[in-house]
């Protein structure tokens, strides 16, 4: 019964990956600002060259036409997507004729919207994601450069607060720990924007980031930072101004709770890519990630799987798949958060040219680690504060002691 008991709870642990149910589409790479830590790959606005062209179009409405699922997530991602709205309308007209339920995330930098891209956001089965970089003054230095463009993002995200529904946009900080805004300045600025739950993230080591910033051996600078965010957090919650949340580590503590928590894919185990999501270019080329385009764009490595002409490379996704489970990893089986925790294949080759290194050094093992002993140590704080933000957290009235027994 004991071993039963363990099978069953170590089978629920396990992501099944389910049917294709996420696509991101880049229908451009042109994009109108220059960020300087850019990881998207973008091109200049006027160039050309890097847009869907009308045959990569109706391709990828071939490929949209043969998923399976009857619900669909779109998000589109750039460049600046909103460049090309003619092409982000089609893709949708095409999706709710196609599918039973479908929902559309467009990634914009909110500048120069004019009609147009307003009625297209404005539809109630479309979300809006964009970059807010803490208080103005970061936000400048890092993506717009100049007063004019950066007063025009902030004047046209008043705009989308006023327009759409709460709910309706996300938003998330970049951070450089070489320079980064102060947390408190952070969450005044997304409270402003009624913008509660932030998603924190470090300049990523992958695209054009890699040449102009410090993204690569940053870990434990950036751990002490995010644990200022959140003991900052957790402060002001325990006040009851403002009650916010770190949409990461709300995920960690959810996974460490209950079993299923797999929706995210930065963070299940096994993690195998190609499966349930999947990213088709400006050129027609799949990729299994985000992140795995953009290495791709810089030449560090090729890593698309097949194209929208001719269909998936299954034999490069196995390829891959080979090491996308932390099972049976001879550091990962020795470690007590396996359970919650993943692998990132696209990051192991990112940062170290290979996917098969020790798990212990990586830049994902550290972060993890860190946040899940963070997680711990929170839940068996005795702090009334951090107990009214976990609980919250983990979405419940009032977090039991008996989650967290001491053992004499």
């Amino acid at each position: 019964m004991a071993h039963t008991a363990f099978a069953y709870r170590w089978a629920a642990r396990q992501a099944v990956p389910g049917d294709l149910g996420y696509v991101v589409l880049v229908p451009t790479l042109r994009c109108n600002l220059a960020c300087s830590y850019c990881q998207v790959s973008r091109a200049d606005e006027k160039s050309s060259g890097h847009d869907w062209t009308d045959q990569t179009l109706e391709a990828v409405f071939t490929f949209l036409s043969g998923i399976s699922a009857d619900t669909l997530k779109v998000e589109f991602q750039g460049g600046e997507p909103l460049l090309r709205v003619d092409l982000l309308d089609r893709v949708r007209t095409f999706c709710r004729q196609r599918f039973q339920k479908v929902e559309f995330v467009v990634c914009t930098n909110l500048q120069h919207l004019g009609p147009a891209e307003w009625e297209f956001i404005n539809a109630s089965d479309t979300f809006v994601s964009t970059s807010i970089d803490g208080n103005a003054v970061t936000h400048r230095m890092q993506r717009t450069e100049t007063e004019e463009k950066n007063d025009e993002f902030f004047s046209n995200l008043d705009e989308a607060v006023r327009r759409l529904a709460p709910g309706r946009i996300s938003a998330l900080p970049t951070i450089d720990v070489e320079n980064p805004p102060s947390p408190a300045s952070v969450l005044d600025t997304y409270a402003r924007y009624g913008i509660h739950s932030i998603y924190l993230r470090p300049i990523n080591y992958q695209g054009f980031a890699r040449k102009r910033h410090a993204a690569k051996n940053v870990v434990d600078r950036w751990n002490a930072l995010y644990r200022e965010f959140i003991d900052l957090m957790i402060e002001q919650n325990g006040r009851g101004e403002v009650f916010f949340e770190e949409f990461y580590l709300v995920h960690c503590l959810r996974r460490i709770l209950r079993s299923g928590i797999d929706n995210h894919v930065d963070l299940r185990n096994p993690n195998f890519l190609g499966k349930d999501y999947i990213v088709i270019d400006y050129d027609g080329r799949f990729y299994p990630t985000d992140e795995a385009r953009m290495m791709t764009r810089v030449g560090q490595i090729d890593l698309s799987v097949g194209d929208v002409f001719s269909g998936l490379d299954n034999a490069k996704l196995d390829v891959l798949n080979q090491h996308a489970s932390n099972t049976f990893d001879p550091d990962c089986i020795h470690c007590p958060y396996q359970a919650f925790c993943g692998v990132d294949l696209i990051d192991d080759i990112s940062r170290e040219g290979r996917i098969d290194g020790p798990r212990i050094h990586s830049d994902f093992c550290r972060r993890h680690t860190f946040l899940f002993d963070l997680v711990f140590e929170l839940l068996y704080s005795e702090d009334p504060k951090v107990r009214r933000s976990l609980a919250a957290w983990a979405g419940v009235p009032d977090l039991p002691r008996s989650i967290t027994p001491v053992h004499q």
